[in-house]
């Protein structure tokens, strides 16, 4: 890679990107928005069911903001991560296949990694206390040190955190639309979008994906093998 574009920093995503989600964070929501009154079969229901997942990996709470009161919201919000940690002790929790060996070869490198998510700091603490990932990072951050997705905060944090040089040196990778447009208003080189998570290769790409991967895994091999694709030969890039 040139000076550039050198990789120092790599922004991952949670759920959906690194650990493998199912359908555990739909089915939070909805026990949550059903304790809030919005049960299944009505249209309140179902509204609220598309904003979420036109909204998958923003803050939960905003999106709970987008449909409550601020006392509502947050009461939904608490419910949610009640939920969410119910169904992960009974259902497990485990990582995106690769993801570990992906998370040790970037770290073997000497690129720092920061996990980010949507979720808030107690259920991501749960997250990494669950896969005991809290010393395979340098940095997780949440939308309570900043605005969430797809506000570019989070990874601009990371670069001043981690003490980036320059924010074309980042990497941002993730499932989701909204983690695309994070990564490209953030100015980060790489953001790489992964189809093991909410969205397709088209809509991730719509999103300003400058890469689509089958999953995190192929990440180190795109981040140590070259300069990153040009912004615009985005669209014709194809790695899996």
């Amino acid at each position: 890679m040139s000076e550039a574009a050198t990789i120092t920093i790599a922004c991952l995503d949670l759920a959906g990107t690194t650990v493998a989600d199912g359908d555990t964070v739909e089915t939070a929501f909805t026990e949550a928005i059903a304790a809030l009154g919005i049960v299944s079969g009505t249209a309140a229901h179902e509204r609220a069911m598309t904003r979420f997942r036109e909204s998958r990996g923003g803050s939960k709470i905003g999106i709970f903001r987008s449909l409550f009161d601020e006392a509502r919201a947050q009461a939904a919000n608490m419910a949610f991560e009640r939920s969410y940690d119910q169904l992960v002790n009974r259902r497990g929790l485990r990582p995106i296949p690769g993801a570990d060996d992906a998370i040790e070869r970037i770290r073997g490198a000497g690129i720092r990694v920061c996990l980010l998510t949507g979720f808030g700091r107690r259920t991501q603490a749960g997250i990494l206390d669950t896969l005991g990932w809290w010393d395979r990072v340098d940095l997780t951050l949440c939308p309570e040190d900043g605005r969430g997705r797809p506000w570019p905060d989070l990874v601009l944090m990371a670069a001043l955190r981690l003490g980036a040089d320059d924010v074309r040196h980042i990497a941002v990778c993730g499932d989701t639309a909204n983690d695309m447009l994070s990564g490209r208003r953030s100015g980060a080189s790489i953001v790489a979008g992964v189809l093991t998570g909410a969205h397709d290769r088209p809509r991730l790409l719509a999103a300003g994906a400058t890469h689509v991967l089958p999953s995190v895994a192929a990440l180190p091999d795109l981040i140590l093998s070259g300069p990153p694709t040009p912004l615009n030969d985005a669209l014709t890039a194809d790695h899996g």
